[in-house]
């Protein structure tokens, strides 16, 4: 009994900001004994429930939005609002991305990062070159490659290279950035190859001396922070732009505006050169270990005849994948998706031929009719998804890949965005934002067992596409769209808790 109470209550503290005024100003002229049997509180709850379109008037937001919500046992269709209106999904793209990963690759893959040598290793000294070799992990930290160095040394029993040392990214497509819209600065759009490292961002710190700063950019990660010159950063005395970027040849070369700076702080920054950049790291970590190698030199295609002296897998994909779906990042959809689309088709061109792939794989397998998206991440604001089609894909792929298991749970709030703590009904979702863009997409489990599907979309598209590509970092009216946003997606889930609830 008690369990019920509560339950009924917190479907009354949901329904309760959703049930218009008059209804409330009704009840009290109601008479005091009831003429016939009482209803059952949820549906008296039912009842108060605005229409879904007054909920969305409600928002008040600018542009469009598109809705829809299914039970996932008889894919029928509960409610819907636009449903066949195309949006930019932004990271809710990543659901779908993990999908294709999961079928195509298999749960269990593992990205490897090899140590090759084309001489073997005799008396601790390899005759020849030392290549690093890239398998397209997006999570090689500076912790993992210090470790495939010490095991260079440790294992392998290197102590001298006479040769060159060579560096190998090719597993996949060098690109300079997924999303060439945004703002050089912003750290989630960092260059991409097949050796990746930190998830392609450098460390910039500055701290005032004197009449100057004193700087550093440096690959840091939970134990190590070396010094970095892949990545070069200048202090020039102007305020606006806050940040330049120039393509060095071997080097990331930056600026930052003096007047900006104030006196201490740190930011992350985007590598553009990731071979180059993971390359001049283990270059520094091999040195701790007492192997010194010579300057790094990229090479297009690995030679013929090396043996493999170090192996360093990553994590299985399911983990790598459930991690990118609760941290959004970027640059782990992009790596997953453009292996997927090597191992799928045999190569793989650009990151527009690979989203393409993923498009064709997603009618397939998914089901989707109209899915369009032009890269893996969602970054691109170019990509659009229905919410009928992203329904149907989740639908699919909660049945054939078991995607829910590695959605972040979301949690239900008030309006006050606080966490309602013990809620009957759980959501297990994955969040979108861009900039006056935000999508929502996952599952609810409702305390009857009912499991539903659901998908909703919205973007103020006249606003983004007439920001600058500065202003994209911090937009004016950014935060107050996505907060309108959000409080909207937690109306209408607080609206399917109720209305689909017994």
């Amino acid at each position: 009994m008690t369990r019920e109470v509560s339950r009924r209550a917190v479907l009354s503290g949901l329904a309760s900001a959703m049930v218009a005024p008059s209804a409330f100003a009704q009840s009290a002229f109601a008479p005091a004994t009831s003429l016939r049997p009482a209803a059952r509180a949820e549906n008296i709850l039912k009842s108060y429930l605005p229409p879904l379109s007054d909920l969305i008037n409600q928002a008040d937001l600018a542009g469009k939005v598109s809705v829809q919500v299914a039970d996932v046992k008889t894919g029928l269709v509960l409610e819907s609002h636009n449903p066949l209106r195309a949006l930019p999904p932004a990271s809710v793209a990543k659901a779908i991305t993990a999908c294709y990963a999961l079928d195509v690759l298999g749960p269990g893959y593992h990205f490897e990062t090899r140590v090759l040598a084309t001489a073997p290793v005799t008396n601790g000294r390899i005759n020849g070159d030392l290549i690093l070799a890239g398998g397209g992990d997006p999570t090689l930290d500076t912790d993992a490659i210090a470790a495939i160095a010490r095991r260079l040394r440790e294992e392998a029993g290197v102590t001298e290279v006479t040769g060159r040392f060579l560096v190998w990214g090719g597993a996949l497509p060098a690109l300079n950035g997924i999303d060439s819209e945004q703002p050089s600065q912003v750290g989630y759009n960092p260059g991409i190859s097949g050796l990746n490292l930190n998830f392609n961002r450098v460390h910039f710190e500055w701290q005032r001396a004197g009449n100057g700063y004193n700087v550093t950019m440096d690959a840091r990660s939970a134990t190590l922070r070396p010094e970095v010159r892949a990545a070069r950063m200048r202090v020039e005395g102007r305020n606006h732009p806050i940040y330049t970027y120039k393509d060095g040849g071997a080097f990331d070369d930056w600026t930052v505006a003096r007047g900006a700076l104030g006196r201490n702080g740190a930011r992350w920054l985007p590598v553009r050169k990731p071979a180059r950049y993971a390359a001049e790291v283990f270059q520094i970590l091999a040195r701790s270990n007492g192997i010194v190698l010579k300057t790094p030199e990229l090479i297009d295609t690995v030679p013929t005849g090396t043996t493999a002296i170090v192996v360093h897998q990553s994590a299985p994909l399911r983990i790598i994948l459930r991690d990118m779906l609760k941290f959004s990042t970027n640059i782990t959809a992009e790596c997953v998706g453009l292996t997927a689309t090597a191992a799928r088709s045999g190569t793989v061109a650009s990151l527009k031929a690979s989203a393409d792939e993923m498009n064709a794989w997603a009618q397939d397998r998914l089901g989707m009719t109209s899915v369009a998206l032009e890269d893996h991440s969602g970054l691109g604001d170019d990509s659009r998804v229905t919410a009928r089609d992203m329904v149907k894909a989740l639908i699919s792929a909660r049945k054939a890949m078991g995607i829910k298991a590695l959605l972040k749970e979301h949690p239900l709030r008030d309006e006050d965005r606080k966490i309602l703590e013990n809620h009957p009904v759980s959501v297990h979702a994955k969040t979108g934002t861009l900039n006056f863009v935000s999508g929502l997409g996952g599952f609810i489990d409702l305390p009857d067992g009912t499991e539903l599907a659901f998908a909703t979309f919205s973007a103020d598209l006249p606003t983004r596409d007439s920001l600058t590509r500065e202003q994209r970092e911090s937009p004016p009216g950014g935060r107050t769209y996505a907060v309108a946003a959000r409080k909207l997606q937690q109306r209408l889930l607080a609206r399917w808790g109720v209305l689909y609830s017994g």
